[in-house]
């Protein structure tokens, strides 16, 4: 039996799809989560894809937080399940305090769509264990509420503890502080980035490169060996 990883679809998701499929294409069998259940169907691991969750009113992910699924989703996160947040997923994962911080909107005030160049700066959580510290690889990002902040003590900590797992090169690309592009929480089963992993999974689909593919290779090796 392989294993089964959770997709959850909030009403404005649209990368749940792509998420399933790349969850497949690396071996393991995604399973369609909604946000009204509480059940996760016995999943080892979830994914909170991106989109406009809520149409992102209010603020993006502050209302997803508190979708039904998000009450069972944050007890198993806190108890050491794999959570992976991507670009909405990521901002609904600091609304829900499983991250630090807070994603604004971008510095520039424009929707951006771009291929992104990020080194991988933590290769030992969960979802990355599949790349090597030091790496750079290229991943679609697109959003318009990416910019990570938090106070200076917790960048330090952040910092300090080797949480931070990827960092934008070249281009920060929409003001992130210290650019970053993804973080982990304390134990490493939690992951929060702002570029989009599931269009990065097939040489023949958007950038023609596979560079997204690990993060589920990796949970899916995690998962087996556990």
């Amino acid at each position: 039996m392989t294993a089964r990883i959770g997709v959850v679809t909030f009403p404005g998701s649209l990368d749940d799809r792509d998420t399933q499929r790349a969850i497949r294409l690396a071996g393991a069998e995604p399973v369609a989560l909604w946000h009204k259940d509480k059940d996760l169907k016995q999943v080892d691991a979830v994914v909170l894809p991106g989109g406009f969750s809520y149409g992102d009113y209010l603020r993006a992910g502050a209302i997803s937080r508190f979708s039904p699924v998000m009450e069972t989703v944050i007890a198993q996160a806190k108890a050491g399940m794999p959570v992976l947040g991507i670009c909405n997923g990521f901002q609904v994962l600091t609304e829900a305090h499983l991250l630090p911080g807070a994603m604004l909107g971008n510095n520039h005030l424009h929707f951006i769509c771009r291929d992104q160049k990020l080194r991988v700066e933590n290769a030992g959580t969960s979802w990355t264990a599949d790349y090597a510290s030091g790496q750079e690889i290229h991943i679609p990002l697109k959003n318009m509420d990416g910019r990570y902040v938090a106070d200076e003590r917790t960048l330090d900590m952040l910092e300090a503890e080797g949480r931070v797992v990827f960092r934008y090169v070249d281009v920060n690309p929409n003001g992130s502080l210290r650019d970053i592009a993804g973080i982990t929480n304390e134990a490493g089963n939690v992951v929060g980035l702002m570029p989009h992993p599931e269009h990065a999974v097939e040489p023949l689909v958007g950038s023609g490169r596979t560079d997204g593919l690990p993060f589920f290779t990796s949970i899916l090796k995690k998962l087996v060996t556990a």
